[in-house]
């Protein structure tokens, strides 16, 4: 069987390891990134606040050691989902399974103003800018919005002002700053309460202003002013975004979109074209998009894929469970753990922060790299 895995963030990369693991030398696999290295999401904050350089926290693709996966860093140019076959800009792949891992991109244009005079952190590159218009802010007022209705990591936006909170604190700024954050969500954290309620405390106790139900829509840097999506404004000195989020042009351009997304069977993560998949933040299964559940996701096409490369039984489906750990300020982190699918609606677990949770997250990304890179 011919795979093809579009794609090395958490999908791919759990795809891509799961089947090496239990199929070895026997498997044909090759993974296609644009990219030449892996960067876990959450150490774009410790980018933007200074708590490690770029080249710490990047994982080169050269490192991947597994077993019958066949790693390229190549653009792709078009994807025939019919046809299963993808051309890139070096070469063209037909395949027996092909499994769209691609994530979603960031348009920071379609936010007036953001390019000129704000900073989206999401990005690599994004974080790192940010950080250098983070160091030269002294004083003002100083938004952490959301651009979208959809965006990667719901807790990402509050852990930033929190962190933000910490930032100025350590540097003596504080009092002469005010933190906000804009969300199109009724709280932090809306499939749970209780993590909610946490982080608003949190916002309370930092002095952090909490603007629900809202997007940001245009930012004025020369006027230093936000506009949020009901023609309302704000004051901003320093505009730091969760920029405006989209499939992939080559996605769209291939047909498989369905409402901006690749609508996918929820249990097997089958796309309405035989032996294509999708996986994580590129379709619309229903869970938040976060590269744990695109984990879970790719976990379970992995089983499928083997499944059938042994004649076994169908695995089990796809559950929409997953645990995002939560930066909580002066070292501690919290964790939620979230069921988006058995029951009528979304459900989280909270967990408060400790230290034994910042360890849990220190490991959480050591067994990953591991298990995705190592031989």
């Amino acid at each position: 069987m011919r795979i093809v895995i579009l794609g090395a963030g958490f999908g791919g990369l759990e795809l891509a390891s799961r089947l090496s693991d239990a199929v070895g030398d026997d498997l044909d696999c090759t993974l296609i990134d644009k990219a030449d290295a892996f960067v876990f999401g959450y150490s774009k904050l410790d980018l933007l606040f200074g708590k490690t350089s770029a080249e710490a926290i990047r994982i080169p693709y050269s490192e991947l050691a597994k077993r019958g996966v066949h790693f390229r860093q190549e653009s792709i140019e078009s994807i025939d989902p019919e046809a299963r076959r993808v051309v890139t800009d070096l070469e063209t792949y037909d395949a027996d399974a092909l499994v769209i891992a691609l994530g979603a991109d960031y348009d920071a244009a379609a936010t007036p103003g953001l390019d000129a005079g704000g900073s989206e952190f999401y990005s690599f590159d994004g974080a790192l800018r940010a950080h250098d218009r983070l160091e030269s802010f002294t004083s003002g007022d100083a938004v952490v919005g959301v651009c979208g209705p959809q965006f990667k990591c719901p807790p990402a936006p509050s852990e930033a002002v929190v962190l933000l909170d910490a930032y100025l604190r350590d540097r003596s700024l504080r009092d002469a700053a005010t933190i906000s954050l804009v969300m199109p969500f009724g709280t932090p954290i809306p499939p749970s309460p209780e993590t909610s309620n946490a982080l608003l405390e949190r916002f309370a106790q930092g002095d952090i202003r909490f603007v629900p139900d809202h997007r940001v829509t245009a930012y004025d840097a020369g006027a230093k002013q936000l506009t949020l999506d009901d023609g309302s404004t704000m004051p901003c000195d320093l505009f730091l975004a969760i920029p405006v989020h989209r499939a992939p042009e080559v996605v769209v351009a291939s047909g498989m979109t369905e409402e901006g997304w690749i609508p996918v069977d929820r249990g097997t993560l089958a796309t309405k074209y035989p032996g294509v998949y999708a996986v994580g933040d590129v379709t619309s299964v229903g869970t938040a998009k976060a590269g744990v559940f695109a984990e879970g996701a790719g976990k379970v096409v992995a089983e499928e894929l083997i499944a059938q490369i042994r004649g076994a039984d169908a695995p089990a489906p796809y559950d929409g469970k997953a645990t995002c750990y939560v930066e909580w300020g002066d070292d501690l982190v919290g964790r939620v753990e979230v069921d988006f699918f058995s029951g009528p609606s979304p459900a989280g677990t909270f967990f408060e922060p400790s230290t034994v949770i910042t360890e849990e997250k220190a490991e959480f990304g050591a067994t990953r790299r591991a298990r995705w890179f190592a031989a």
